[in-house]
């Protein structure tokens, strides 16, 4: 049987993107730098547990590779992080931490991506942070909550600067008369 033939991935980086000299690049990278950190800031003052939102870092790094790309929508990033700690947290309650936790939360979170269409691959990780580290409670999942809400501000802070670099771009590319 014949496999069908999947179409060509899309490029990483936009055109105004690669118009970037090392200066522009070092700039554009600061806002999810400022964000990681802010939220590293934050969850250390309301708790403990870093690890558990390490793979949002990821996440913002992706953001800020390609703003535009399907895999870091709003959409996408909402429904397999949540999923991913919600399902990490939920077999960690019923298994303890171990790895048939662990193993079931990956299967479950991948399987919600697929069927949801929302394929963010930190949130495979996020799902084992949670079954191996959840035992904290819930509030740790209400904070990964908000700070699922801090990396959609920097989404939409990383699409407006790259529409506007955009702009810029092609208004400084045109002849002029």
């Amino acid at each position: 049987m014949l496999m069908p033939e999947l179409p060509a991935p899309a490029p990483i980086n936009s055109s105004a993107r690669r118009l970037l000299s090392r200066r522009g690049e070092l700039l554009l990278a600061v806002l999810p730098v400022i964000t990681v950190l802010g939220l590293l800031w934050l969850l250390k003052l309301l708790s403990n547990q870093q690890l558990l939102f390490a793979s949002l870092a990821s996440s913002c790094f992706l953001i800020y590779l390609d703003p535009g790309h399907p895999t870091n929508s709003g959409r996408t990033l909402v429904i397999s992080q949540l999923s991913g700690a919600i399902l990490g947290f939920a077999f960690h309650a019923w298994l303890g931490p171990g790895y048939l936790g662990a193993a079931l939360a990956l299967l479950s979170v991948i399987g919600v991506m697929i069927a949801a269409d929302a394929m963010h691959p930190p949130a495979v990780a996020t799902a084992l942070n949670f079954a191996f580290r959840a035992g904290a409670g819930e509030g740790n999942l209400l904070l990964f909550g908000l700070a699922v809400g801090l990396v959609l501000v920097l989404l939409a802070v990383q699409r407006g600067s790259a529409y506007v670099l955009g702009r810029l771009t092609r208004a400084a590319s045109l002849p002029s008369f």
